[in-house]
C-alpha cells in the first residue's frame, strides 16, 4: 500500500435513479462531466451494489416465487415471508443460523452474511407489486467490466469497488464490505514487515478494499441520500490480481462454523 496523506472522497452528483438495463458507466461518466468531475489513473470509484444490482435486473417479484418445502419449514421457524426464503436459499450454499426474523448464510459468493444480501429498501413498490433486490450474480466481473469500459473511454485507469451493507457478529450496526474488485488491491500483506520497534509482524493482513468501501459509505448513505457512486482520490494501491473474492476467509480457516 502506498497511501498518501491526503484522502479526498467525493460523492458524484447527479446520478439518476438506476432500473434494469440502465448503463451505469455512462452515467457515472456523464455526471461526473456535468459537475465538472474528470478521472485521473489512480483515481477510485466506489459503487453501491444497489445500481449494479437494478441494471443488471436482479430484482424479484415475490408474486412470482413459488417456494419449496425447505423454504416453509424455515420460514416458519423464522417468521419470514416463505418466498424471501425460498430466494435465500437459493441464493445460498449452506444456512448457518436461524433465528425469529433473521437467516444467516453462506452465500453463492463465499460471503457469509444475513438473508444473502436480498434487500427491499430503496426498491420500487407499489400497493400490488412486491419486489426485492438480490446482490448480482458477479461483482467482480461487474467491477473489471466497468474498469475496463471507463479505460476505453477516458484514458483512465481506475480501480472499481462495489460495495454493500452488512451486519457484525459481535458489533451493532452495519458497516460496508467490498463485494466486487477490480485494479485495487483488495488484501495488503503485512506479515515479515517490522513494526516500529523492529519486530516482525507476524499476522497482520490488511482489508484495504473493505476499508475504502466503508469511508465511502459515509457519503452514499443508508436512506434517501441518493450518492450511489462515491470518488475516491489520493490513495494509491492498485492490483490486476485481485478481485473481493481474495477476501473470503476460507472454510477451513473459520473458527466459527
Amino acid at each position: 500500500m502506498d497511501g498518501s496523506n491526503d484522502l479526498l472522497l467525493t460523492a458524484v452528483p447527479g446520478i439518476p435513479l438506476i432500473d434494469i438495463d440502465c448503463d451505469v458507466v455512462e452515467l457515472i461518466l456523464v455526471a461526473m462531466a456535468e459537475h465538472d468531475l474528470a478521472l485521473k489513473t489512480g483515481d477510485i470509484l466506489v459503487i453501491a451494489q444497489k445500481i449494479v444490482s437494478k441494471s443488471e435486473g436482479r430484482m424479484v417479484n415475490l408474486a412470482e416465487v413459488e417456494p419449496g418445502d425447505q423454504a416453509h419449514e424455515l420460514a416458519r421457524k423464522t417468521s419470514k415471508d416463505p418466498r424471501l426464503v425460498e430466494l435465500i436459499l437459493s441464493e445460498s450454499t449452506e444456512v448457518l443460523r436461524a433465528i425469529e426474523e433473521l437467516i444467516i448464510v453462506a452465500h453463492r459468493l463465499g460471503i457469509v452474511l444475513a438473508n444473502a444480501g436480498i434487500d427491499a429498501s430503496n426498491v420500487p413498490r407499489s400497493t400490488t407489486v412486491e419486489q426485492v433486490l438480490l446482490l448480482p450474480k458477479d461483482p467482480d466481473g461487474s467491477a473489471r467490466e466497468y474498469r475496463r469500459r471507463i479505460k476505453q473511454q477516458t484514458g483512465s485507469s481506475v480501480g472499481i469497488i462495489i460495495n454493500d451493507s452488512v451486519g457484525r457478529a459481535w458489533r451493532l450496526g452495519t458497516t460496508s464490505l467490498a463485494i466486487g474488485v477490480a485494479g485495487v488491491t483488495a488484501l495488503e500483506d503485512h506479515r515479515g514487515k517490522p513494526d516500529l520497534f523492529g519486530v516482525s509482524l507476524k499476522v497482520s493482513e490488511e482489508a484495504i478494499a473493505d476499508e475504502l468501501a466503508s469511508a465511502a459509505t459515509l457519503l452514499q448513505g443508508q436512506a434517501a441520500e441518493k450518492s450511489p457512486v462515491v470518488l475516491i482520490r489520493g490513495f494509491s494501491s492498485g492490483s490486476d490480481e485481485q478481485s473481493a473474492s481474495s477476501l473470503i476467509r476460507p472454510v477451513d480457516q473459520d473458527l466459527f462454523r
